[in-house]
């Protein structure tokens, strides 16, 4: 996000201007150091020079070489012929024959060594070039290698920056892998390699799960590290859960027997079943389907005097598990255009802090859900600020959104946390037990010790919703100790509070074996 990049790029220009200056402060004292280092050799070079000027002088005038004694003859040169022979007494003899006796220094040379002041000042400036030219360097490769970070950064954000506009714009028939490559893109997730996830039969994996060998690893739709830290765990006495497997093998093993239970729950009339304020006209347009709409002694009354259009309505139905006055969920239709700001104010108003979310925006080229939440800052609905503040992907079949939300009439916040399971399209069931059973283990896990109802919503808030809620509610009650489990029972239950929840026999098949496979994990970790 732009945020990130601002912030990320803020801290790496501080890091570099930090060490830019260190080295220019090393730079700058090691010049001085040589300076030093230069003028201290000049000044030793010169007295040492100067002591040898002034010692040759007082011996042999200055250095240089005694002329010879005929040579200060007036009238006379060397050598030239006719001149007389210089006579000199006995003192003056002795005084040259002593002083042709002294050694005589011979005359200065130019010496082909360089002075000692040339050559630390040739090695400290040598030394300090390549202090520099190495300094430099390093700057100049820390500089293009954040460069190029950068923008590769800046162009992998603008392309997916695209994708979600053409996703939202033109969604095609392979818009909901677009959309879960996007997730998965936007948090650039480090995929290991994973096995290739088993296309058996759910019944068959059960079944081979009631023996008593090793648990197998988990499904490749679901891996990752988090969930070794969350092991199925329940106060289900062994005895207990050994009859409720024995009872779901049955029912998954006998196929007549579940034809015959099911075609019961597709018989099964509700009462009472009236929808009269879900049909008034006014509110029809507010209902993703007609087929399902809430009951009038089962739905979620907003406050009219906050709403957007001072209606009370929003296709929501409360479900009820053991307290009637406490409902531990909200199941819900996916939002509309129209509907967005009804959604957050019934959020706010009920209290919630989880929503769970088990349906793509786009499938098969059917929208499916409106997006009503930002893909990045904040967006206003009515009188609810929403604000994206984090965005995970905890495997490749779901990921956890955090959002803050603000009633800007009151200026109370709230945080908000959203699990959208990606992988499960209308009217089938995932691929894999394994990986829904994850992802309720992690929303229990956010959810342990609240007492506010979860959110639950798929496109109609009926299919999807009411397969995962049976789901949890059974697991839920096992939990606490329950003895007996009736799952057509409970779905009866689930189904007396709104219409169409569990809408295919393929669905309450998969609610049965997700609840097998738990049952099964749940007698493996208990002490035998």
């Amino acid at each position: 996000r732009p945020n990130e990049s601002c912030c990320n790029l803020r801290a790496w220009s501080f890091h570099f201007h930090v060490a830019f200056l260190i080295v220019a402060n090393i730079a700058y004292n090691e010049a001085n150091e040589g300076k030093l280092l230069y003028n201290f050799l000049h000044m030793e070079t010169s007295e040492i020079a100067s002591r040898r000027r002034g010692g040759h002088g007082a011996g042999h005038g200055s250095g240089s070489v005694p002329a010879p004694r005929f040579a200060s003859l007036p009238g006379r040169k060397l050598g030239q012929p006719g001149a007389p022979p210089r006579r000199d007494p006995p003192s003056a003899l002795l005084r040259d024959r002593a002083t042709q006796a002294l050694p005589l220094s011979p005359p200065l040379q130019k010496s082909n060594v360089p002075p000692l002041a040339q050559r630390g000042e040739e090695a400290e400036s040598a030394k300090f070039l390549l202090l520099t030219l190495l300094s430099l360097a390093c700057i100049a490769g820390v500089l293009a290698a954040s460069g190029v970070a950068y923008c590769l950064r800046h162009r992998a954000h603008h392309r997916l920056k695209e994708k979600l506009s053409a996703l939202g714009a033109d969604a095609g028939t392979d818009a909901p892998a677009a959309y879960q490559e996007l997730c998965r893109q936007r948090m650039a997730v480090k995929t290991s390699d994973r096995p290739e996830p088993l296309h058996s039969s759910r019944i068959n994996s059960v079944s081979s799960q009631f023996s008593d060998g090793p648990i197998p690893s988990p499904s490749a739709r679901s891996s990752t590290s988090s969930w070794c830290e969350e092991p199925a765990q329940s106060n289900m006495d062994i005895s207990t859960g050994h009859m409720i497997l024995s009872y779901m093998e049955d029912h998954l093993k006998n196929k007549n027997r579940l034809e015959k239970e099911w075609e019961a729950l597709c018989a099964y009339q509700a009462e009472p079943n009236d929808s009269t304020v879900a049909q008034q006209e006014e509110n029809v347009q507010k209902n993703r389907s007609r087929a399902v709409v809430p009951y009038d002694h089962s739905r979620i009354c907003l406050k009219g005097e906050s709403s957007h259009d001072n209606s009370d309505y929003i296709n929501a139905s409360p479900i009820m598990d053991h307290d009637p006055r406490n409902p531990a969920y909200i199941a819900t239709q996916g939002p509309l255009p129209a509907t967005v700001a009804d959604f957050w104010q019934m959020v706010w108003e009920n209290g919630c802090v989880v929503i769970v979310m088990l349906t793509p925006l786009v499938e098969n080229g059917v929208k499916q859900c409106y997006h009503y939440w930002p893909d990045e800052g904040s967006n206003l609905y009515h009188i609810y600020e929403v604000n994206l503040v984090s965005e995970h992907i905890w495997c490749e079949d779901f990921l956890v959104r955090s959002f803050y939300l603000k009633n800007l009439q009151t200026n109370e916040t709230r945080t908000v946390t959203q699990f959208h399971f990606l992988s499960w399209n209308d009217q089938r069931v995932p691929a894999s037990t394994r990986s829904l059973l994850d992802f309720r283990r992690k929303v229990n896990k956010c959810y342990r010790g609240r007492s506010c109802p979860v959110v639950v919503h798929c496109s109609d808030g009926a299919g999807r919703s009411g397969t995962y809620i049976l789901i949890d509610m059974v697991l839920n009650k096992m939990a606490k100790g329950a003895k007996e489990i009736d799952i057509a029972a409970t779905l009866e239950h689930l189904r007396d509070q709104r219409p169409g929840m569990v809408q295919t026999k393929e669905q309450f098949e998969f609610a049965l074996t997700a609840v097998a496979e738990e049952v099964n994990a749940i007698l493996k970790a208990l002490p035998q």
